[in-house]
């Protein structure tokens, strides 16, 4: 995960857990202002399955999985389950 990537090249990617589960598309990286560090990915049109998953949610509704909860990217985004809450 030290490969330095664009925000944009991650806007709409598909997030999976990795079982392969279906949660939604990246919409927005939240990141702290004065460090830098990344802290969520926003995740919108969150499938029927995540939304049974106890994950934080922004005023808007839109999922908040902690950055820290990526294990690969690549064609789409699979994170940790375990690490989502």
């Amino acid at each position: 995960m030290n490969e330095k990537r664009l925000s944009r090249e991650l806007v709409g990617k598909l997030v999976v857990t990795k079982e392969g589960k279906r949660i939604g598309l990246i919409k927005d990286i939240s990141f702290e202002t004065r460090s830098g560090e990344l802290i969520h990915i926003v995740v919108t049109s969150a499938t029927p399955y995540a939304t049974t998953l106890n994950i934080e949610k922004d005023k808007g509704g839109e999922l908040l999985i902690p950055f820290s909860s990526i294990i690969a990217i690549g064609d789409f985004v699979v994170v940790g389950e375990e690490d989502m809450r």
